[in-house]
């Protein structure tokens, strides 16, 4: 073994045990994606695939907002947060790479292509639909890499003393009259432009990529409802990630019991929020009874096969969170507010799944989740693992909460 490869597997954020355990789950998803792929059903792989983008997707989006929304709010409290957070966005390079192969499934993916679409035919199109989302994840993420370029070179710079760190970014800008203020209200600047990029691309994506999969169905409060609910997801695996950086004794992170409270009560709220954009949705359908509308929400909560799922999600992702949260001892405990957040996030993810299969098995009268789903989901959490390990372990300086209280 070479001194690098040493390196990478004695590191705490990047070890034999974790390379393993992300090896063998992403084999797992990805052996299970081909088995349910080469069945009679391919539409149940790309089912699942799509589910699976969209949510570890939206975490690494949400992940990133919040680093930017602490960034121009100047939150204190979340600062020590800010690390993982970001870390999160590593994903991003996968993320697009995932939307590419995405089109390799266009034939299960996009049933409206065998639709009478009418007007709706303008825009909905296979090569305007992938130019316009294609140009959106370009510009979201990219402004999404400037604003971290921005906060890990700061953020690397804080360790020096206040010469070198003018020194650095006047190298870095190729301009001596470039000082920690001004390069402080850049990283200011692109967190704004990146939070409303993430506004109105993820609204694109949610009309685009599932709104548009019952091409006959409209909600205006869909986009909103989607990058809501991307943010309350990132927001619970941030819990998971910084517990497990909290609770483990080699990584110089530690967070007091007011900031896990403070990240309890975000959470809490944004509970409230996700539920109160369905039920603002829910009940404009309802009162308004219109057969375009109705049909959609029938199909997904009092319909079989999925309106036992719809009760499951409304349970495990509102009312049990709803409950519990009331604990001020609960939000303030990293070990259990892990575990519910784990729960919401797997409610969560069913609820992608409601969304998505009745539109790609509109004629079938079972459950479509089975145990390949469940394998492809742990494949990509092995994904996930994979990459903010990976860039943990390049800048350990994420995961190291002192530097960042230090202002």
């Amino acid at each position: 073994m070479n001194k690098t490869a040493a390196k990478i597997t004695e590191s705490v954020f990047f070890n034999r045990s974790l390379l393993r355990m992300t090896g063998v789950s992403i084999v797992i998803g990805l052996v299970s994606f081909i088995i349910l792929l080469s069945g009679k059903h391919p539409e149940r792989a790309w089912q699942a695939y799509l589910t699976n983008f969209l949510f570890w997707s939206s975490v690494a989006q949400g992940g990133l907002l919040f680093s930017a929304v602490m960034q121009v709010a100047r939150g204190r409290w979340g600062r020590s947060l800010t690390g993982p957070a970001e870390a999160l966005a590593g994903f991003f390079p996968v993320s697009f790479l995932l939307y590419l192969i995405l089109f390799l499934g266009y034939k299960q993916v996009f049933p409206w292509r065998y639709m009478e679409l009418g007007e709706k035919a303008a825009w909905l199109n296979l090569p305007g639909l992938f130019a316009r989302d294609t140009a959106g994840f370009l510009i979201l993420y990219g402004l999404g890499f400037i604003y971290l370029y921005h906060s890990w070179a700061f953020r690397l710079n804080r360790k020096t003393d206040a010469g070198k760190t003018r020194e650095y970014l006047n190298r870095l800008w190729n301009s001596r009259s470039v000082d920690p203020d001004r390069f402080r209200a850049r990283m200011t600047l692109f967190a704004v432009l990146y939070i409303i990029a993430y506004a109105v691309i993820l609204s694109l994506i949610a009309y685009d990529l599932i709104m548009a999969l019952d091409p006959h169905w409209y909600s205006a409060l869909f986009g909103a409802y989607h990058f809501v609910k991307a943010f309350y997801m990132a927001l619970g695996v941030l819990i998971i990630l910084a517990s497990i950086l909290h609770m483990n004794p080699q990584i110089p992170f530690a967070l007091r019991p007011s900031q896990f409270h403070d990240l309890g009560k975000l959470f809490f709220a944004f509970c409230l929020v996700w539920a109160d954009f369905f039920y603002c949705q829910f009940m404009v359908i309802w009162y308004g009874n219109i057969s375009e509308e109705t049909a959609y929400v029938i199909a997904r909560t009092m319909a079989s096969p999925w309106r036992p799922m719809a009760w499951l999600v409304f349970i495990v992702s509102f009312g049990i969170p709803f409950l519990i949260l009331l604990n001020r001892k609960i939000k303030s405990n990293p070990k259990w507010m892990s575990l519910l957040s784990a729960l919401v996030l797997l409610g969560l993810w069913l609820e992608h799944t409601l969304l998505i299969g009745p539109s790609l098995n509109p004629h079938v009268h079972t459950l479509q989740l089975g145990i390949f789903d469940g394998l492809i989901f742990v494949g990509f959490i092995g994904l996930m693992t994979l990459v903010v390990a990976s860039v943990l372990h390049v800048l350990p300086e994420l995961a190291e909460s002192r530097i960042s209280e230090g202002s």
